[in-house]
């Protein structure tokens, strides 16, 4: 009789071990995903419009090639596309939000790379919060109701604008925690990769309608503020340097922004990311990286 107890508790215990096993989050073990793409120009290509069509925002594109003319790059210029990209430093769950690359990525699949797609966010003076929140509803053919601030700058304005081409908010919204803030769709989808909402994350109308059914509604949500990120690329450090917030006006505007030396902070991540292999960091590669804010991997290690 002991002996048939005990073999039935081992089996549930094994049923229950296995169950707990099963369940386990599994989390994208890697440090980036995509690649990096040169694009050779035909004579009708604009940033603006390969941006577009390559899922990329403005701001990014045009940091990634500066010396090109956005309107005229040429035919047969070669356009870098930055497709590949390094992961924040954040919780690889649910949905998180890197400011300063002006994009969103989406861990829907355990284990699996994300889903990414640029956005736009927060102007000055009505920036998009840092944080950690959560998807509490969601629309399809929301209403767009300017605030008291908004009324404010623009009596003009409606007090409600319904569904249709010309809401704001586009075809989709999914609402935040955040009272006032959402992810949602556009009607102006050339502002995408740029500092424009006030404070909204928005999207292109086609990645809005994409992404809208696959984010349930309670998603974790995490906002950060991250112009320099570093990752391992198979047995290779590389850092990835994007444009501030403050430096994305005036890379729209005239493409260049004056360069910044490294501070202390960002050397003491990179050197915490590089571990043993610290005094392998080429610093010289860094300094670069940091002063061309290109947004794209630069190896610093190898």
């Amino acid at each position: 009789m002991k002996k048939f107890i005990l073999g039935v508790f081992a089996v549930a215990l094994t049923v229950s071990v296995g169950s707990t096993i099963s369940h386990a989050k599994v989390m994208y073990n890697k440090d980036y995903f995509g690649e990096t793409i040169i694009h050779e120009a035909i004579f009708e290509d604009t940033l603006i419009h390969l941006a577009r069509n390559n899922t990329l925002g403005f701001v990014e594109l045009r940091a990634a090639n500066p010396t090109l003319d956005p309107w005229i790059p040429g035919k047969g210029a070669k356009i870098v596309l930055p497709k590949q990209h390094i992961l924040p430093d954040a919780p690889r769950e649910g949905i998180v939000v890197n400011l300063p690359e002006m994009r969103v990525f989406f861990f829907k699949e355990q284990g699996q790379a994300p889903i990414t797609y640029p956005i736009s966010i927060g102007r000055e003076g009505l920036q998009t919060p840092t944080g950690s929140t959560s998807i509490v509803r969601k629309k399809a053919g929301p209403t767009w109701r300017p605030t008291a601030r908004m009324k404010k700058e623009d009596p003009s304005l409606p007090d409600v604008v319904p569904a249709g081409p010309d809401n704001p908010l586009g075809t989709h919204a999914l609402y935040l925690g955040w009272p006032q803030y959402m992810l949602h769709g556009t009607n102006k989808p050339y502002g995408i990769g740029r500092r424009v909402s006030s404070g909204c994350m928005r999207m292109y109308p086609e990645n809005v309608k994409e992404f809208f059914p696959q984010v349930p509604v309670g998603t974790k949500v995490t906002v950060v503020d991250q112009p320099i990120k570093v990752g391992w690329i198979e047995s290779k450090m590389y850092l990835e340097v994007h444009p501030t917030q403050d430096q994305a006006v005036k890379i729209e505007e005239d493409g260049v922004v004056p360069s910044y030396e490294i501070t202390k902070s960002d050397i003491k991540y990179i050197n915490q990311k590089a571990g043993a292999r610290s005094k392998d960091i080429d610093w010289e590669k860094v300094r670069t990286a940091v002063q061309e804010h290109r947004g794209y991997p630069v190896l610093i290690l190898q």
